[in-house]
């Protein structure tokens, strides 16, 4: 599969920057900042696209026993169908790139005899991508998903990823400061739709991917075990919603959250003009798309002087601040919709750190020890 970028420009600054723009005549130019051959790219073109992406097959059939043949029986197999589309969509892409990539000594890898790829393979693939350790580890994650399966189906005599480890994610989306947040409050007063689509995120702890569906016919009066009422937003958790049920197995039921509106929220909320069905709309009316909503904020960032700040980095500044003031690691489950316990512990283990760190370091003094010695 090729893929086509039409109205794509890339342009060279005089300091040697390159950026890519979506440009068209008739309609605003944007800016694509992901890094291109990434999933994000694809993402960030499609919404300025108005969500295309054009392919084209590539020519020829892919010779039996190559790496091309093989990600194309991949594609057909149940396992690839019943991930959700947009993972279908972003495994594709990511394998296709592995199979356009060349070796060091210059062969095209979707040509390579399969049977023949060793571990040693695979961590060229990855290693190629180590300025990205996120890309480097999702084309691990897609490789390791199909070597999996050919093994299974034996298509293959081995699964050369096996072995092969990810990169460390390091601290991956930039989490925001309490310095950044009054910036961008201060830039984007109460009223703007800036400032909704922050308060958003601030106060609902959401993904894009749920505060592009938030709107009016969500909020509800719940109840606590007191039996009293408090204002509430629930909805159902997109993430993971597109997965399909495995074959002679029921569909998974969906993950619905019921979310506390605080007044801080409320008063954004009540001061905002926001879409009939949905908070936030673009400038056409219609809700955002995920990646839409994405890129739009990425531009108040911008324009709040906040050039590496996103919104998911604020997902993890509410996490962050939540398991300092105390929250434990049920509680920050039952807040972000987290299944797994593992993930709220990386914010509750880094809040215990921070504590014993603050309590304990005079003891490294000179002055502590003579205290005790006296």
């Amino acid at each position: 599969m090729k893929i086509d970028f039409p109205f794509l420009v890339r342009d060279t600054d005089r300091h040697g920057n390159v950026r890519y723009y979506y440009r068209r005549k008739g309609k605003p130019k944007i800016r694509i900042t992901a890094t291109p051959g990434t999933p994000e790219f694809q993402e960030q073109y499609a919404a300025a696209h108005g969500g295309l992406i054009v392919t084209r097959p590539t020519p020829g059939k892919a010779p039996e026993g190559s790496f091309r043949w093989l990600c194309q029986q991949y594609y057909r197999s149940a396992p690839f169908k019943l991930l959700g589309n947009l993972t279908q969509h972003r495994r594709r892409l990511i394998l296709e790139s592995v199979c356009e990539s060349r070796t060091p000594k210059g062969k095209l890898r979707g040509d390579a005899p399969v049977n023949m790829m060793e571990d040693e393979h695979v961590r060229d693939i990855r290693d190629e991508r180590a300025d990205r350790p996120g890309s480097a580890n999702n084309a691990l994650k897609a490789m390791s998903a199909m070597f999996s399966w050919a093994k299974e189906a034996r298509l293959v005599a081995k699964n050369p990823t096996l072995g092969v480890k990810r990169y460390g994610s390091g601290e991956g989306f930039h989490t925001w400061t309490d310095e950044e947040i009054a910036q961008f409050e201060d830039h984007h007063p109460i009223g703007t739709k800036p400032r909704l689509a922050f308060a958003i995120f601030r106060y609902l702890g959401v993904r894009r991917s749920d505060a592009v569906k938030l709107g009016k016919g969500m909020e509800l009066d719940a109840v606590d075990d007191a039996g009293r009422t408090y204002e509430a937003i629930r909805f159902k958790v997109t993430k993971g919603s597109a997965r399909k049920p495995q074959p002679g197995k029921a569909a998974p039921e969906p993950k619905w959250l019921t979310v506390p509106i605080l007044p801080e929220l409320r008063q954004v909320l009540d001061a905002t003009p926001s879409g009939h069905l949905t908070y936030l709309v673009t400038k056409f009316g219609r809700p955002f798309s995920v990646a839409g909503l994405g890129n739009w904020f990425r531009n108040q960032c911008d324009a709040a002087g906040l050039p590496h700040c996103a919104a998911h980095g604020i997902r993890k500044y509410d996490a962050t601040t939540a398991a300092e003031n105390g929250a434990t690691e049920h509680q920050l489950m039952g807040m972000f919709g987290w299944d797994d316990p593992k993930q709220a512990a990386v914010y509750t283990r880094k809040a215990r750190q921070k504590k014993l760190a603050r309590d304990g370091m005079h003891l490294m003094t000179a002055a502590e020890r003579n205290k005790k010695a006296g």
